[in-house]
């Protein structure tokens, strides 16, 4: 997820000091005030819509679409906690009923009820967090940016309980998205740097790495134990080089690139996603593309055609695969979720926060 507004974004926290957010305790009452309606419970199935706001602005937040009613709920954590979420919201993943909700540059990662949205727990001291993947209910992987180290959480603690150390150079310390096959672990280095890396959850270290192109973004599995990841191929003047980007097929067995996708040079491809069976990706270069995972070459015309705005965040309906799309219009005022239909037909929008990044489906 690195169009040219998050990098910038990303060189910004990495040559400068991390933001600090001051919290207060875990909230025993209820706090359901504000205008979008009350959060008292949800219980239905939706959509979560982290919406990372401005950078040092501490505005970022949380909103709530449920599929059925379809009605949207915005800053629901803010609403249901009497606090902001904090500064740049970057991802959130559910595990056994509760939600963890990223929060780069505050360095915090928010335990909540999926159904109230109350704070249940919280992790600090992060240097800037950026994924969460849970391997047992007492052990989870954290990415980073600006720090070399994967954090050990657990999450039954909320406690930090160790540290990966990865074989980057100073500058170059980001680690991000993870898929798991079978006791390893991939992950995607993107600042400056070229590599998949592979990490044995037994010993929790690395073990191995995989080179692709330069600065590899998003990360995928598909049902084959394919991994896909797009690279974004740096900057025109950047000291680790500028290519054409690529969309590229690794063997999570062999490790083995099987096939590598071109994209033209100046293009900026991101934002992988798969459907429910795993069976086809989609991806934003400027326009909306969809592409079989046994696809051979990339299709001639794109699925949904971009609307003279910013797609910047992308996620499908696993049941139904409806496509919704992340509008940061003009990364300032309240963001836009577009809603299409499996055969890419537009249905409706709705207003979330200030530019809304990412998903997670309950």
């Amino acid at each position: 997820m690195l169009k040219s507004y998050k990098i910038l974004v990303l060189l910004l926290l990495i040559f400068s000091i991390s933001g600090c957010m001051q919290y207060g305790p875990i909230d025993e009452e209820s706090f359901n005030t504000g205008s979008s309606g009350s959060t008292d419970s949800i219980t239905g199935k939706g959509l979560f819509i982290t919406n990372e706001g401005n950078f040092t602005y501490g505005n970022a937040s949380l909103s709530y679409y449920d599929t059925e009613t379809k009605n949207i709920e915005n800053e629901i954590f803010a609403r249901a906690n009497a606090q902001k979420l904090g500064d740049v919201a970057q991802s959130m993943t559910i595990h056994n009923g509760i939600g963890w909700v990223v929060v780069n540059n505050s360095g915090v990662i928010f335990a909540i009820d999926i159904s109230t949205f109350k704070e249940v727990g919280r992790i600090t001291g992060f240097t800037s967090p950026r994924y969460i993947h849970f391997l047992t209910d007492e052990k989870a992987y954290v990415t980073q940016l600006w720090d070399k180290r994967i954090c050990i959480i657990n999450p039954k603690t909320y406690q930090i309980t160790g540290y990966i150390d990865t074989p980057m150079k100073t500058g170059s310390e980001s680690t991000e998205q993870m898929v798991q096959y079978g006791k390893y672990i991939f992950t995607n280095c993107w600042s400056y740097n070229n590599k998949i890396l592979v990490i044995d959850t037994e010993t929790d270290q690395v073990c191995d790495s995989i080179k692709v192109g330069i600065q590899p973004t998003s990360l995928v599995m598909d049902k084959n134990n394919k991994i896909w990841t797009v690279t974004d191929g740096g900057y025109e003047g950047s000291p680790y080089g500028y290519e054409a980007p690529s969309l590229y097929r690794i063997n999570a067995e062999t490790r083995e690139v099987e096939k590598q996708f071109k994209f033209k040079l100046g293009e900026h491809p991101s934002e992988i996603q798969l459907n429910g069976t795993r069976d086809t990706l989609y991806f934003i270069n400027n326009d909306i593309w969809r592409l079989p995972v046994t696809a051979e070459h990339f299709p001639v015309r794109s699925f949904i055609k971009n609307k003279n705005t910013i797609y910047y965040g992308l996620t499908v309906n696993p049941v139904n695969s409806e496509v919704y799309i992340a509008d940061a219009i003009d990364y300032v005022q309240p963001g836009v979720i577009l809603r299409y239909s499996s055969e890419g037909a537009e249905m409706d929008e709705f207003k979330v926060g200030i530019i809304p990044g990412a998903f997670c489906w309950k």
